[in-house]
């Protein structure tokens, strides 16, 4: 009976944590993950914040080690995970994104209910309205087709790619760990 309270009680932490409404996707920067692949040795962080509350997309990332100069980055959502796919978000790169190097530090947060934080073709190609958009983007994060690419002067296609994967958000992973520290003791008792 005690373990059905812990239990319980450990879902609904996770219920009232989930009402947050913020999804955080997360990646690995890498030559490997272009298609093909680009040969780069470079290497970095991305992850990425949407608030649903608040129509927000943050973007947080680092790299090094490019081979080349940096381009333009943005945010590409394919029709299958693992392949290329069209830009969706702005166009030719992300305001304020560190051009020219060949390595830095990336945190912006875009107002998703903006024009402007697409490129106009994803868009159009997307139901014609910025909400339809909206959707497209999200359901692409959701599943798995979305990747964060950072093009160079070397390799203009993209040198590093991270895709985007889903990952619960911080609080969500100390109540579930929570809760399975509560079911490993209780085994240990029995």
């Amino acid at each position: 009976m005690k373990l059905r309270v812990i239990v319980v009680s450990s879902l609904f932490a996770l219920a009232s944590q989930s009402m947050a409404h913020q999804l955080f996707y997360a990646g690995t920067f890498s030559g490997s993950q272009e298609n093909p692949a680009s040969g780069s040795l470079g290497t970095g962080g991305a992850l990425v914040i949407i608030d649903l509350d608040l129509a927000t997309m943050r973007l947080r990332g680092n790299f090094s080690g490019l081979t080349g100069n940096t381009t333009a980055s943005h945010i590409h959502v394919a029709a299958t995970a693992g392949l290329n796919g069209g830009v969706a978000t702005q166009t030719p790169s992300f305001s304020g994104f560190p051009l020219g190097v060949k390595s830095g530090v990336y945190d912006h947060t875009f107002d998703m209910s903006l024009a402007s934080s697409y490129n106009p073709a994803y868009i159009t190609a997307n139901g014609g309205t910025v909400g339809t958009a909206l959707q497209a983007f999200l359901l692409g994060l959701a599943e798995g087709r979305a990747y964060w690419n950072i093009h160079s002067t070397t390799t203009t296609s993209g040198e590093i790619r991270a895709n985007l994967t889903a990952v619960p958000e911080p609080s969500s992973v100390a109540v579930i760990g929570m809760g399975a520290v509560a079911l490993l003791a209780r085994r240990r008792k029995v």
